[in-house]
């Protein structure tokens, strides 16, 4: 039997009950809370066929147990799915999303994605909630640790690099899992980077920033959306229909599962829009087919069902009909993704727990997390002498929990070799360690941190003896390295924090190790970009490690000794004071500054130098220096259906091979609207022996000069204007050559 025809048979066979209960998503415990409702005992409702799915379950044995409880209390026999939050890996914790998005490299993508996609099938997981794909230009946002960064063309790529990553050749491939794009949309841009807050744009911003990301995911074949906590422009997610109904399944065609984030449904109520009954009414309106967590639809729509909803108490009437019809829509595609997953054939199908080899996973975390730190400086430093006498100070010199970064729920510290002897491994020579600084100074936050199981340690002992221990360490070295950061806590769900910058007693520190004359690294270990300040020109060299995964600090060790070749390439910008944000390389530009009568005026801040170290977007180094050439168009005027074929030449001029991120921007100085003064075009990852030269080409089209003009979004239009456009490529989006291209219609 067909999945289509399989579905007809159960949808007719069905009652009211059993439909509303497929719509019920459940944790397999209490799990991590994110929000205020208790979940009803598990069993009970398993029994009563009451459960569409179960997210959070951790052995396979346990998922067996309650597929074959749920197929007992069924009286169609209708299977459960498994998800879990895999975010960045499930039991091989691979660097944050953020820092794989510094890789710049999709193959490395996809292919993380695959072993965590492998080792969640191992467990019974049929789905998981990822990637998150929320583009975030505002680094006190706590969760830009598990995007993609700022930009939508990196993301976009990413998007589809992990979906097809997760989801193989399609729903039902041997170890491969149904990807779940998230959050759905605009989560990532809240005022003032406060989590779960709404959010109010131009319908321009969200069609070409914010949209783009999820609309690569569909098309590489996505199987489910989660829908996003926050309002856009005044309309809950959890209730926006233009937006779920109308953009993602009217004009991208998504056939897929859309799921309520946790208690989202509920929330609708402190948003403003009703009571329970209203809220779950708008909705199943919206299109969202299952309520995780909340069981607001298990209680409500059997009432709904049979008295509908009056307008006057919704401003949406809805007969009871139509919201059995609704119900129905919902039921079909939850049943459907079922058959997708092949459960309705074979409701064990993939619990075979076969997992893959961890040795073959460690070696894959370890490649991904020298690839995702970004080298910003090196004053002829690195990489360092394996005989070298180091001195190892800092809060991470020996951590091994924060490694692991937020959301990172299988994974086990006890994994992770910490740096200290990930250095001794790889020279055969022990650092010297001392611990030097602590992570917070601030009680308050120390306390506020504790409540939620803080891998936050103090040293009870006055700071002036711990910088004491620490100086006297160094002067004692070749090489001081200072392991510095913020804790995993620091960053992730509901961790949005006003000052992005090191805590001060490690600031303190690196001064003071910068005081001794010694050669210094500062490498930083963080789960969102954080404005380094002094340490930027106190550092000879400066190593940005974010949080690395199981096995970052080894990572990090092969890059320090040059085991592995820096490539990393910042896929978000650092600012360069904790007051800059938020911020992007791609700002609109503006009619200032100008050259008049009373000279140039000032854009940015008066307490604070404009030569004030900067990291763009795109920025990183390597072992090697690579020379650009000058970069020629075959054709300067082209017309609208032609595609123009940019050349660049480049060159590795040192002697150590180099993985070189070479990358296109566009401007459009002659549009109808002010336009980004920059804005990621393309982009290519050149391998380069020693020495080594190669020519770089880009076809440049008229659509990629393409951009929405949108009263509203039901009234989008694409456009595009003939005239002169720039071009400018480089190693970042800063330092780039620039050649022009006019477009003749």
């Amino acid at each position: 039997m067909g999945q289509g025809a399989a579905v007809d048979r159960l949808m007719a066979g069905m009652t009211l009950k059993e439909k509303i209960g497929q719509l019920n998503l459940l944790p397999a415990g209490q799990g991590l809370v994110t929000g205020a409702q208790a979940p009803t005992t598990l069993s009970q409702r398993l029994d009563a066929g009451q459960v569409g799915a179960i997210f959070g379950t951790k052995s396979l044995a346990s998922a067996r147990a309650m597929q074959e409880r749920a197929l007992a209390g069924s009286r169609l026999g209708i299977p459960l799915f498994f998800a879990e939050d895999v975010i960045h890996g499930h039991r091989t914790v691979f660097p944050l999303n953020i820092a794989l998005a510094c890789s710049w490299d999709m193959a490395l993508i996809e292919a993380t994605s695959a072993h965590a996609a492998a080792e969640a099938t191992a467990e019974g997981l049929h789905q998981v909630y990822a990637p998150m794909l929320d583009i975030s230009r505002d680094p006190r946002w706590g969760r830009v640790a598990e995007g993609p960064g700022e930009d939508p063309l990196l993301a976009s790529r990413i998007a589809a690099a992990a979906t097809q990553g997760f989801q193989g050749a399609g729903l039902g491939t041997p170890e491969r899992v149904a990807a779940c794009l998230k959050h759905f949309v605009a989560y990532g841009a809240p005022q003032s980077g406060r989590d779960y807050d709404n959010v109010s744009m131009a319908w321009e911003d969200l069609i070409e920033t914010y949209l783009p990301p999820f609309a690569a995911g569909i098309e590489a074949g996505a199987a489910s959306v989660m829908v996003a906590f926050n309002a856009v422009n005044r309309l809950p997610m959890h209730a926006n229909a233009p937006l779920v109904e109308g953009w993602l399944r009217g004009c991208q065609g998504f056939d897929g599962l859309v799921v309520s984030d946790y208690t989202g449904v509920k929330e609708l109520v402190a948003h403003g829009l009703g009571p329970a009954p209203v809220a779950v009414a708008r909705a199943l309106h919206a299109g969202i087919d299952m309520d995780m967590v909340g069981e607001d639809y298990l209680n409500e729509l059997p009432a709904l069902a049979t008295e509908g909803l009056a307008a006057r108490t919704a401003g949406l009437a809805m007969s009871p009909a139509a919201v059995r019809r609704l119900i129905d829509r919902a039921c079909r595609r939850v049943l459907t993704f079922k058959a997708r997953l092949g459960l309705l054939d074979d409701p064990f199908r993939g619990m075979a727990g076969k997992a893959p080899a961890r040795a073959e996973g460690r070696a894959l975390a370890r490649k991904a997390a020298a690839q995702s730190a970004v080298l910003l400086k090196n004053d002829g430093l690195l990489p360092l002498a394996p005989g070298s006498r180091m001195a190892l100070i800092g809060p991470f010199a020996a951590d091994r929990a924060n490694m692991l970064g937020t959301w990172a729920v299988s994974g086990r510290a006890e994994d992770v070799v910490p740096l200290d002897r990930a250095i001794a491994a790889l020279t055969g020579q022990a650092p010297t360690v001392c611990w030097g600084a602590n992570i917070v100074d601030e009680p308050w936050l120390e306390a506020r941190l504790n409540c939620h199981g803080t891998t936050v340690t103090r040293d009870p002992r006055e700071e002036s003896a711990l910088l004491a221990e620490a100086v006297a360490a160094a002067l004692a070295a070749d090489v001081v390295v200072a392991a510095v950061g913020e804790a995993k806590e620091h960053a992730g769900e509901s961790s949005s924090r006003l000052a992005v910058d090191l805590p001060a007693p490690q600031r303190r520190l690196i001064a003071a190790l910068a005081g001794t004359g010694k050669p210094l690294l500062v490498v930083v270990f963080a789960g969102r970009p954080l404005a380094l300040g002094e340490a930027a020109t106190q550092a000879d060299a400066l190593l940005y490690a974010w949080h690395g995964g199981v096995a970052g600090p080894e990572g990090v060790a092969d890059l320090i000794f040059g085991a592995a070749e820096p490539s990393g390439r910042l896929a978000v910008t650092l600012p360069a004071h904790p007051g800059e944000v938020p911020l992007t390389y791609a700002c609109d530009t503006t009619g200032r500054p100008w050259p008049g009568r009373f000279g140039k005026f000032l854009t940015g801040w008066l307490d604070m130098p404009d030569d004030a170290p900067r990291f763009p977007f795109g920025f990183g180094l390597g072992y090697s220096a690579v020379r650009y050439g000058r970069p020629i168009l075959c054709r300067h005027a082209a017309h609208a259906d032609e595609t123009v074929t940019l050349l660049l030449g480049i060159e590795n001029t040192g002697n150590r091979p180099a993985l070189e991120t070479v990358q296109l921007y566009a401007s459009d100085p002659v549009a109808r609207v002010t336009r980004p003064g920059r804005k990621l075009i393309d982009f290519q990852q050149v391998a380069l022996a020693p020495g080594e030269a190669r020519e770089v080409r880009f076809a440049v089209t008229a659509d990629q000069f393409r951009y929405p003009m949108a009263p509203t979004l039901e009234t989008v239009e694409w456009v595009r204007d003939p005239g002169m456009v720039g071009l400018h490529v480089g190693p970042n989006s800063r330092d780039t050559q620039e050649v022009a291209l006019t477009w003749l219609d």
